[in-house]
């Protein structure tokens, strides 16, 4: 039994069961368990060991005996147990080991680990900044003191890199240079040798000096994760917490920065060449990488923990409906219904939740728009990747230091409108551009697409009401709704599940107000019905065609969109 003193965690708070390959993790408490992203009430999930487990204001880490990493020497005391589970733990606030992710499909956790084992594994628990070498392990001084001394060893040496190559004037142009990097190898290969009575044995001098190296010149320890395609999104919460988002699944990495003034200095680098500017004045701002990426950083005054990134990854291949359909997203029948509405010009407004995948439906949707079509995209931050060749792509701009020289999206709507276009597709309508992309589509641009945030069709119907409202129009709601209704025709929910997996849960139909009640009326044709829960906290179910033809039918059969002996749906 396990035993952490907070007021936070319930007399009984959780279970963990320890398993063959994996860890069952039952919540029995009032306050609710943390699993890996999953917040369980009363329910239980299997994880992979290395999973953290958020219990009260403690984290906690099992381990099976042979996957555990090398524990850092020192200040680490060790209590034994006498049943297989060793189970103790500190209160958060120091830096947790890295997880062991999880794998799918694999016939062990990590390589070497037979196929077939008597019994479940030993297994240790832990929470503090370095994995046990057996038993408790209890945060301690000593772990205080060697991140303060690796802190100031970093320090010393990104300020002699400075003087020696005097990287503080060079402008970005010069770093993004391909023939600075051995530059800055090669210097940092004799710093670290002249500091080498500095550097503990432990530290693997050659990582040390890469790693300082993509600080210098690049993005820091974020450059690996964006090498990586597994790895969808990157959130650092502060210079020692970075998060990533790795197959659907948000865990914490082992990476961290030098100090806030290095992720300061990251910032600026993104920010810098797009014009863009962020400083105590201005704490906060949105930008993107050079493929594309889509990046949002925060500093203090605002961001009290520290400077702050969040970048969504761009797909460096983009996703196709064949993909999307393969990947569970959604059925081919979906698929085609969907192409159809795009061929037949029909004005689709795709809902969902932050990071369900919205944009990347967007994407491609428009990538169905026949070649022959001009289209303007319009976008806070470029995300779209659009193949065809008349393509207008536009971007928001924020004030300058005089306040001066900013377009919103509701600009660029309204400029849209005067530059002829075929189709108009909006990243995201999120405030009073959402009456004037309800005007385009009314006014014979059919055919256009966007997003909005609502986690149901019938919420996208209310928040695209609340939208208009913000134009400043002095409308009343009936007027409004009869907008809404004959400008869209098909709305498409898009969720991101518990296990995180990325569906589209419901396609439905605008068809109209009804006249009694003055609702705007929708007819669901396919829906994603969650049938339970498979292992690992797996989401089952089923996608099922509800029998409602669309009204637009006949149309799609006019245009030959179906064919004699297809079926309509």
């Amino acid at each position: 039994m396990l035993r952490l003193d907070s007021d936070l965690v319930s007399r009984q708070h959780a279970v963990v069961q320890a398993g063959q390959r994996s860890i069952m993790v039952e919540d029995v408490s009032t306050n609710g368990t943390i699993a890996g992203d999953m917040l369980l009430r009363r329910d239980s999930v299997e994880v992979a060991y290395g999973t953290p487990i958020v219990v009260g204001d403690f984290t906690i880490f099992v381990y099976a005996a042979d996957q555990l990493p090398a524990a850092t020497p020192g200040g680490v005391t060790g209590v034994s147990r006498p049943t297989h589970q060793n189970l103790d733990g500190t209160r958060q606030g120091t830096r947790p080991p890295p997880p062991v992710p999880a794998r799918t499909n694999a016939p062990a956790l990590h390589a070497g680990t037979p196929n077939v084992s008597p019994g479940p594994p030993p297994v240790i628990a832990h929470v503090g900044t370095s994995p046990p070498a057996q038993g408790i392990h209890l945060a301690s001084r000593a772990d205080d003191t060697n991140r303060k001394n690796d802190v100031e060893l970093r320090r010393e040496i990104h300020k002699r890199l400075l003087e020696h190559l005097d990287l503080a004037t060079m402008d970005a142009k010069k770093l993004d240079d391909p023939s600075m990097r051995p530059k800055v190898l090669n210097a940092l290969r004799r710093i670290v040798a002249g500091l080498s009575e500095r550097i503990p044995p432990n530290i693997d001098k050659d990582t040390l000096i890469g790693e300082l190296a993509d600080e210098a010149l690049g993005l820091g320890p974020l450059e690996r994760f964006l090498a990586d395609p597994a790895i969808s999104e990157v959130m650092v919460v502060d210079p020692n917490t970075i998060y990533i988002e790795q197959n659907g699944k948000i865990v914490l990495s082992h990476a961290r920065f030098t100090d806030d003034e290095r992720v300061r200095a990251v910032i600026e680098r993104i920010v810098t060449p797009l014009g863009r500017r962020i400083d105590e004045s201005s704490p906060l701002v949105d930008a993107r990488l050079k493929d594309g990426s889509r990046v949002n950083a925060v500093i203090r005054p605002i961001a009290l923990r520290g400077s702050c990134i969040t970048i969504r990854k761009f797909a460096k291949v983009p996703l196709t409906l064949d993909k999307l359909v393969s990947y569970g997203s959604m059925t081919k029948r979906m698929g085609i219904f969907l192409t159809r509405c795009v061929h037949a010009k029909k004005n689709v407004v795709i809902s969902g939740g932050t990071g369900s995948g919205k944009t990347t439906l967007l994407n491609v949707l428009s990538a169905a728009i026949p070649e022959d079509e001009r289209i303007v995209t319009i976008e806070d931050a470029a995300e779209l990747q659009l193949k065809q060749p008349h393509v207008v792509s536009l971007e928001t701009r924020p004030a300058n230091l005089e306040g001066r020289g900013e377009y919103t999206i509701r600009d660029l709507v309204k400029n849209a409108l005067r530059m002829r276009p075929d189709r108009i597709v909006v990243g995201e309508c999120r405030g009073g551009e959402a009456l004037d992309m309800l005007q385009a589509m009314n006014t014979g641009h059919d055919g256009s697409l966007t997003t909005t945030h609502a986690n149901s069709p019938e919420e996208a119907l209310s928040r695209l009401e609340t939208l208009v409202l913000m134009a400043g129009v002095d409308l009343p709601v009936r007027a409004i709704r009869e907008q809404i209704a004959s400008s869209v025709h098909v709305i498409v929910q898009q969720s991101r599940l518990s296990d995180g997996s990325r569906r589209v849960t419901a396609i439905s139909e605008v068809i109209g107000i009804e006249r009694e009640t003055s609702e705007i009326e929708l007819r669901p044709i396919f829906q994603f019905v969650r049938t339970g829960t498979g292992p690992g906290g797996k989401v089952e179910g089923e996608y099922r065609a509800t029998g409602y033809l669309p009204s637009f039918l006949p149309l799609f059969i006019v245009m030959g969109l179906v064919r004699k002996g297809e079926a309509y749906l």
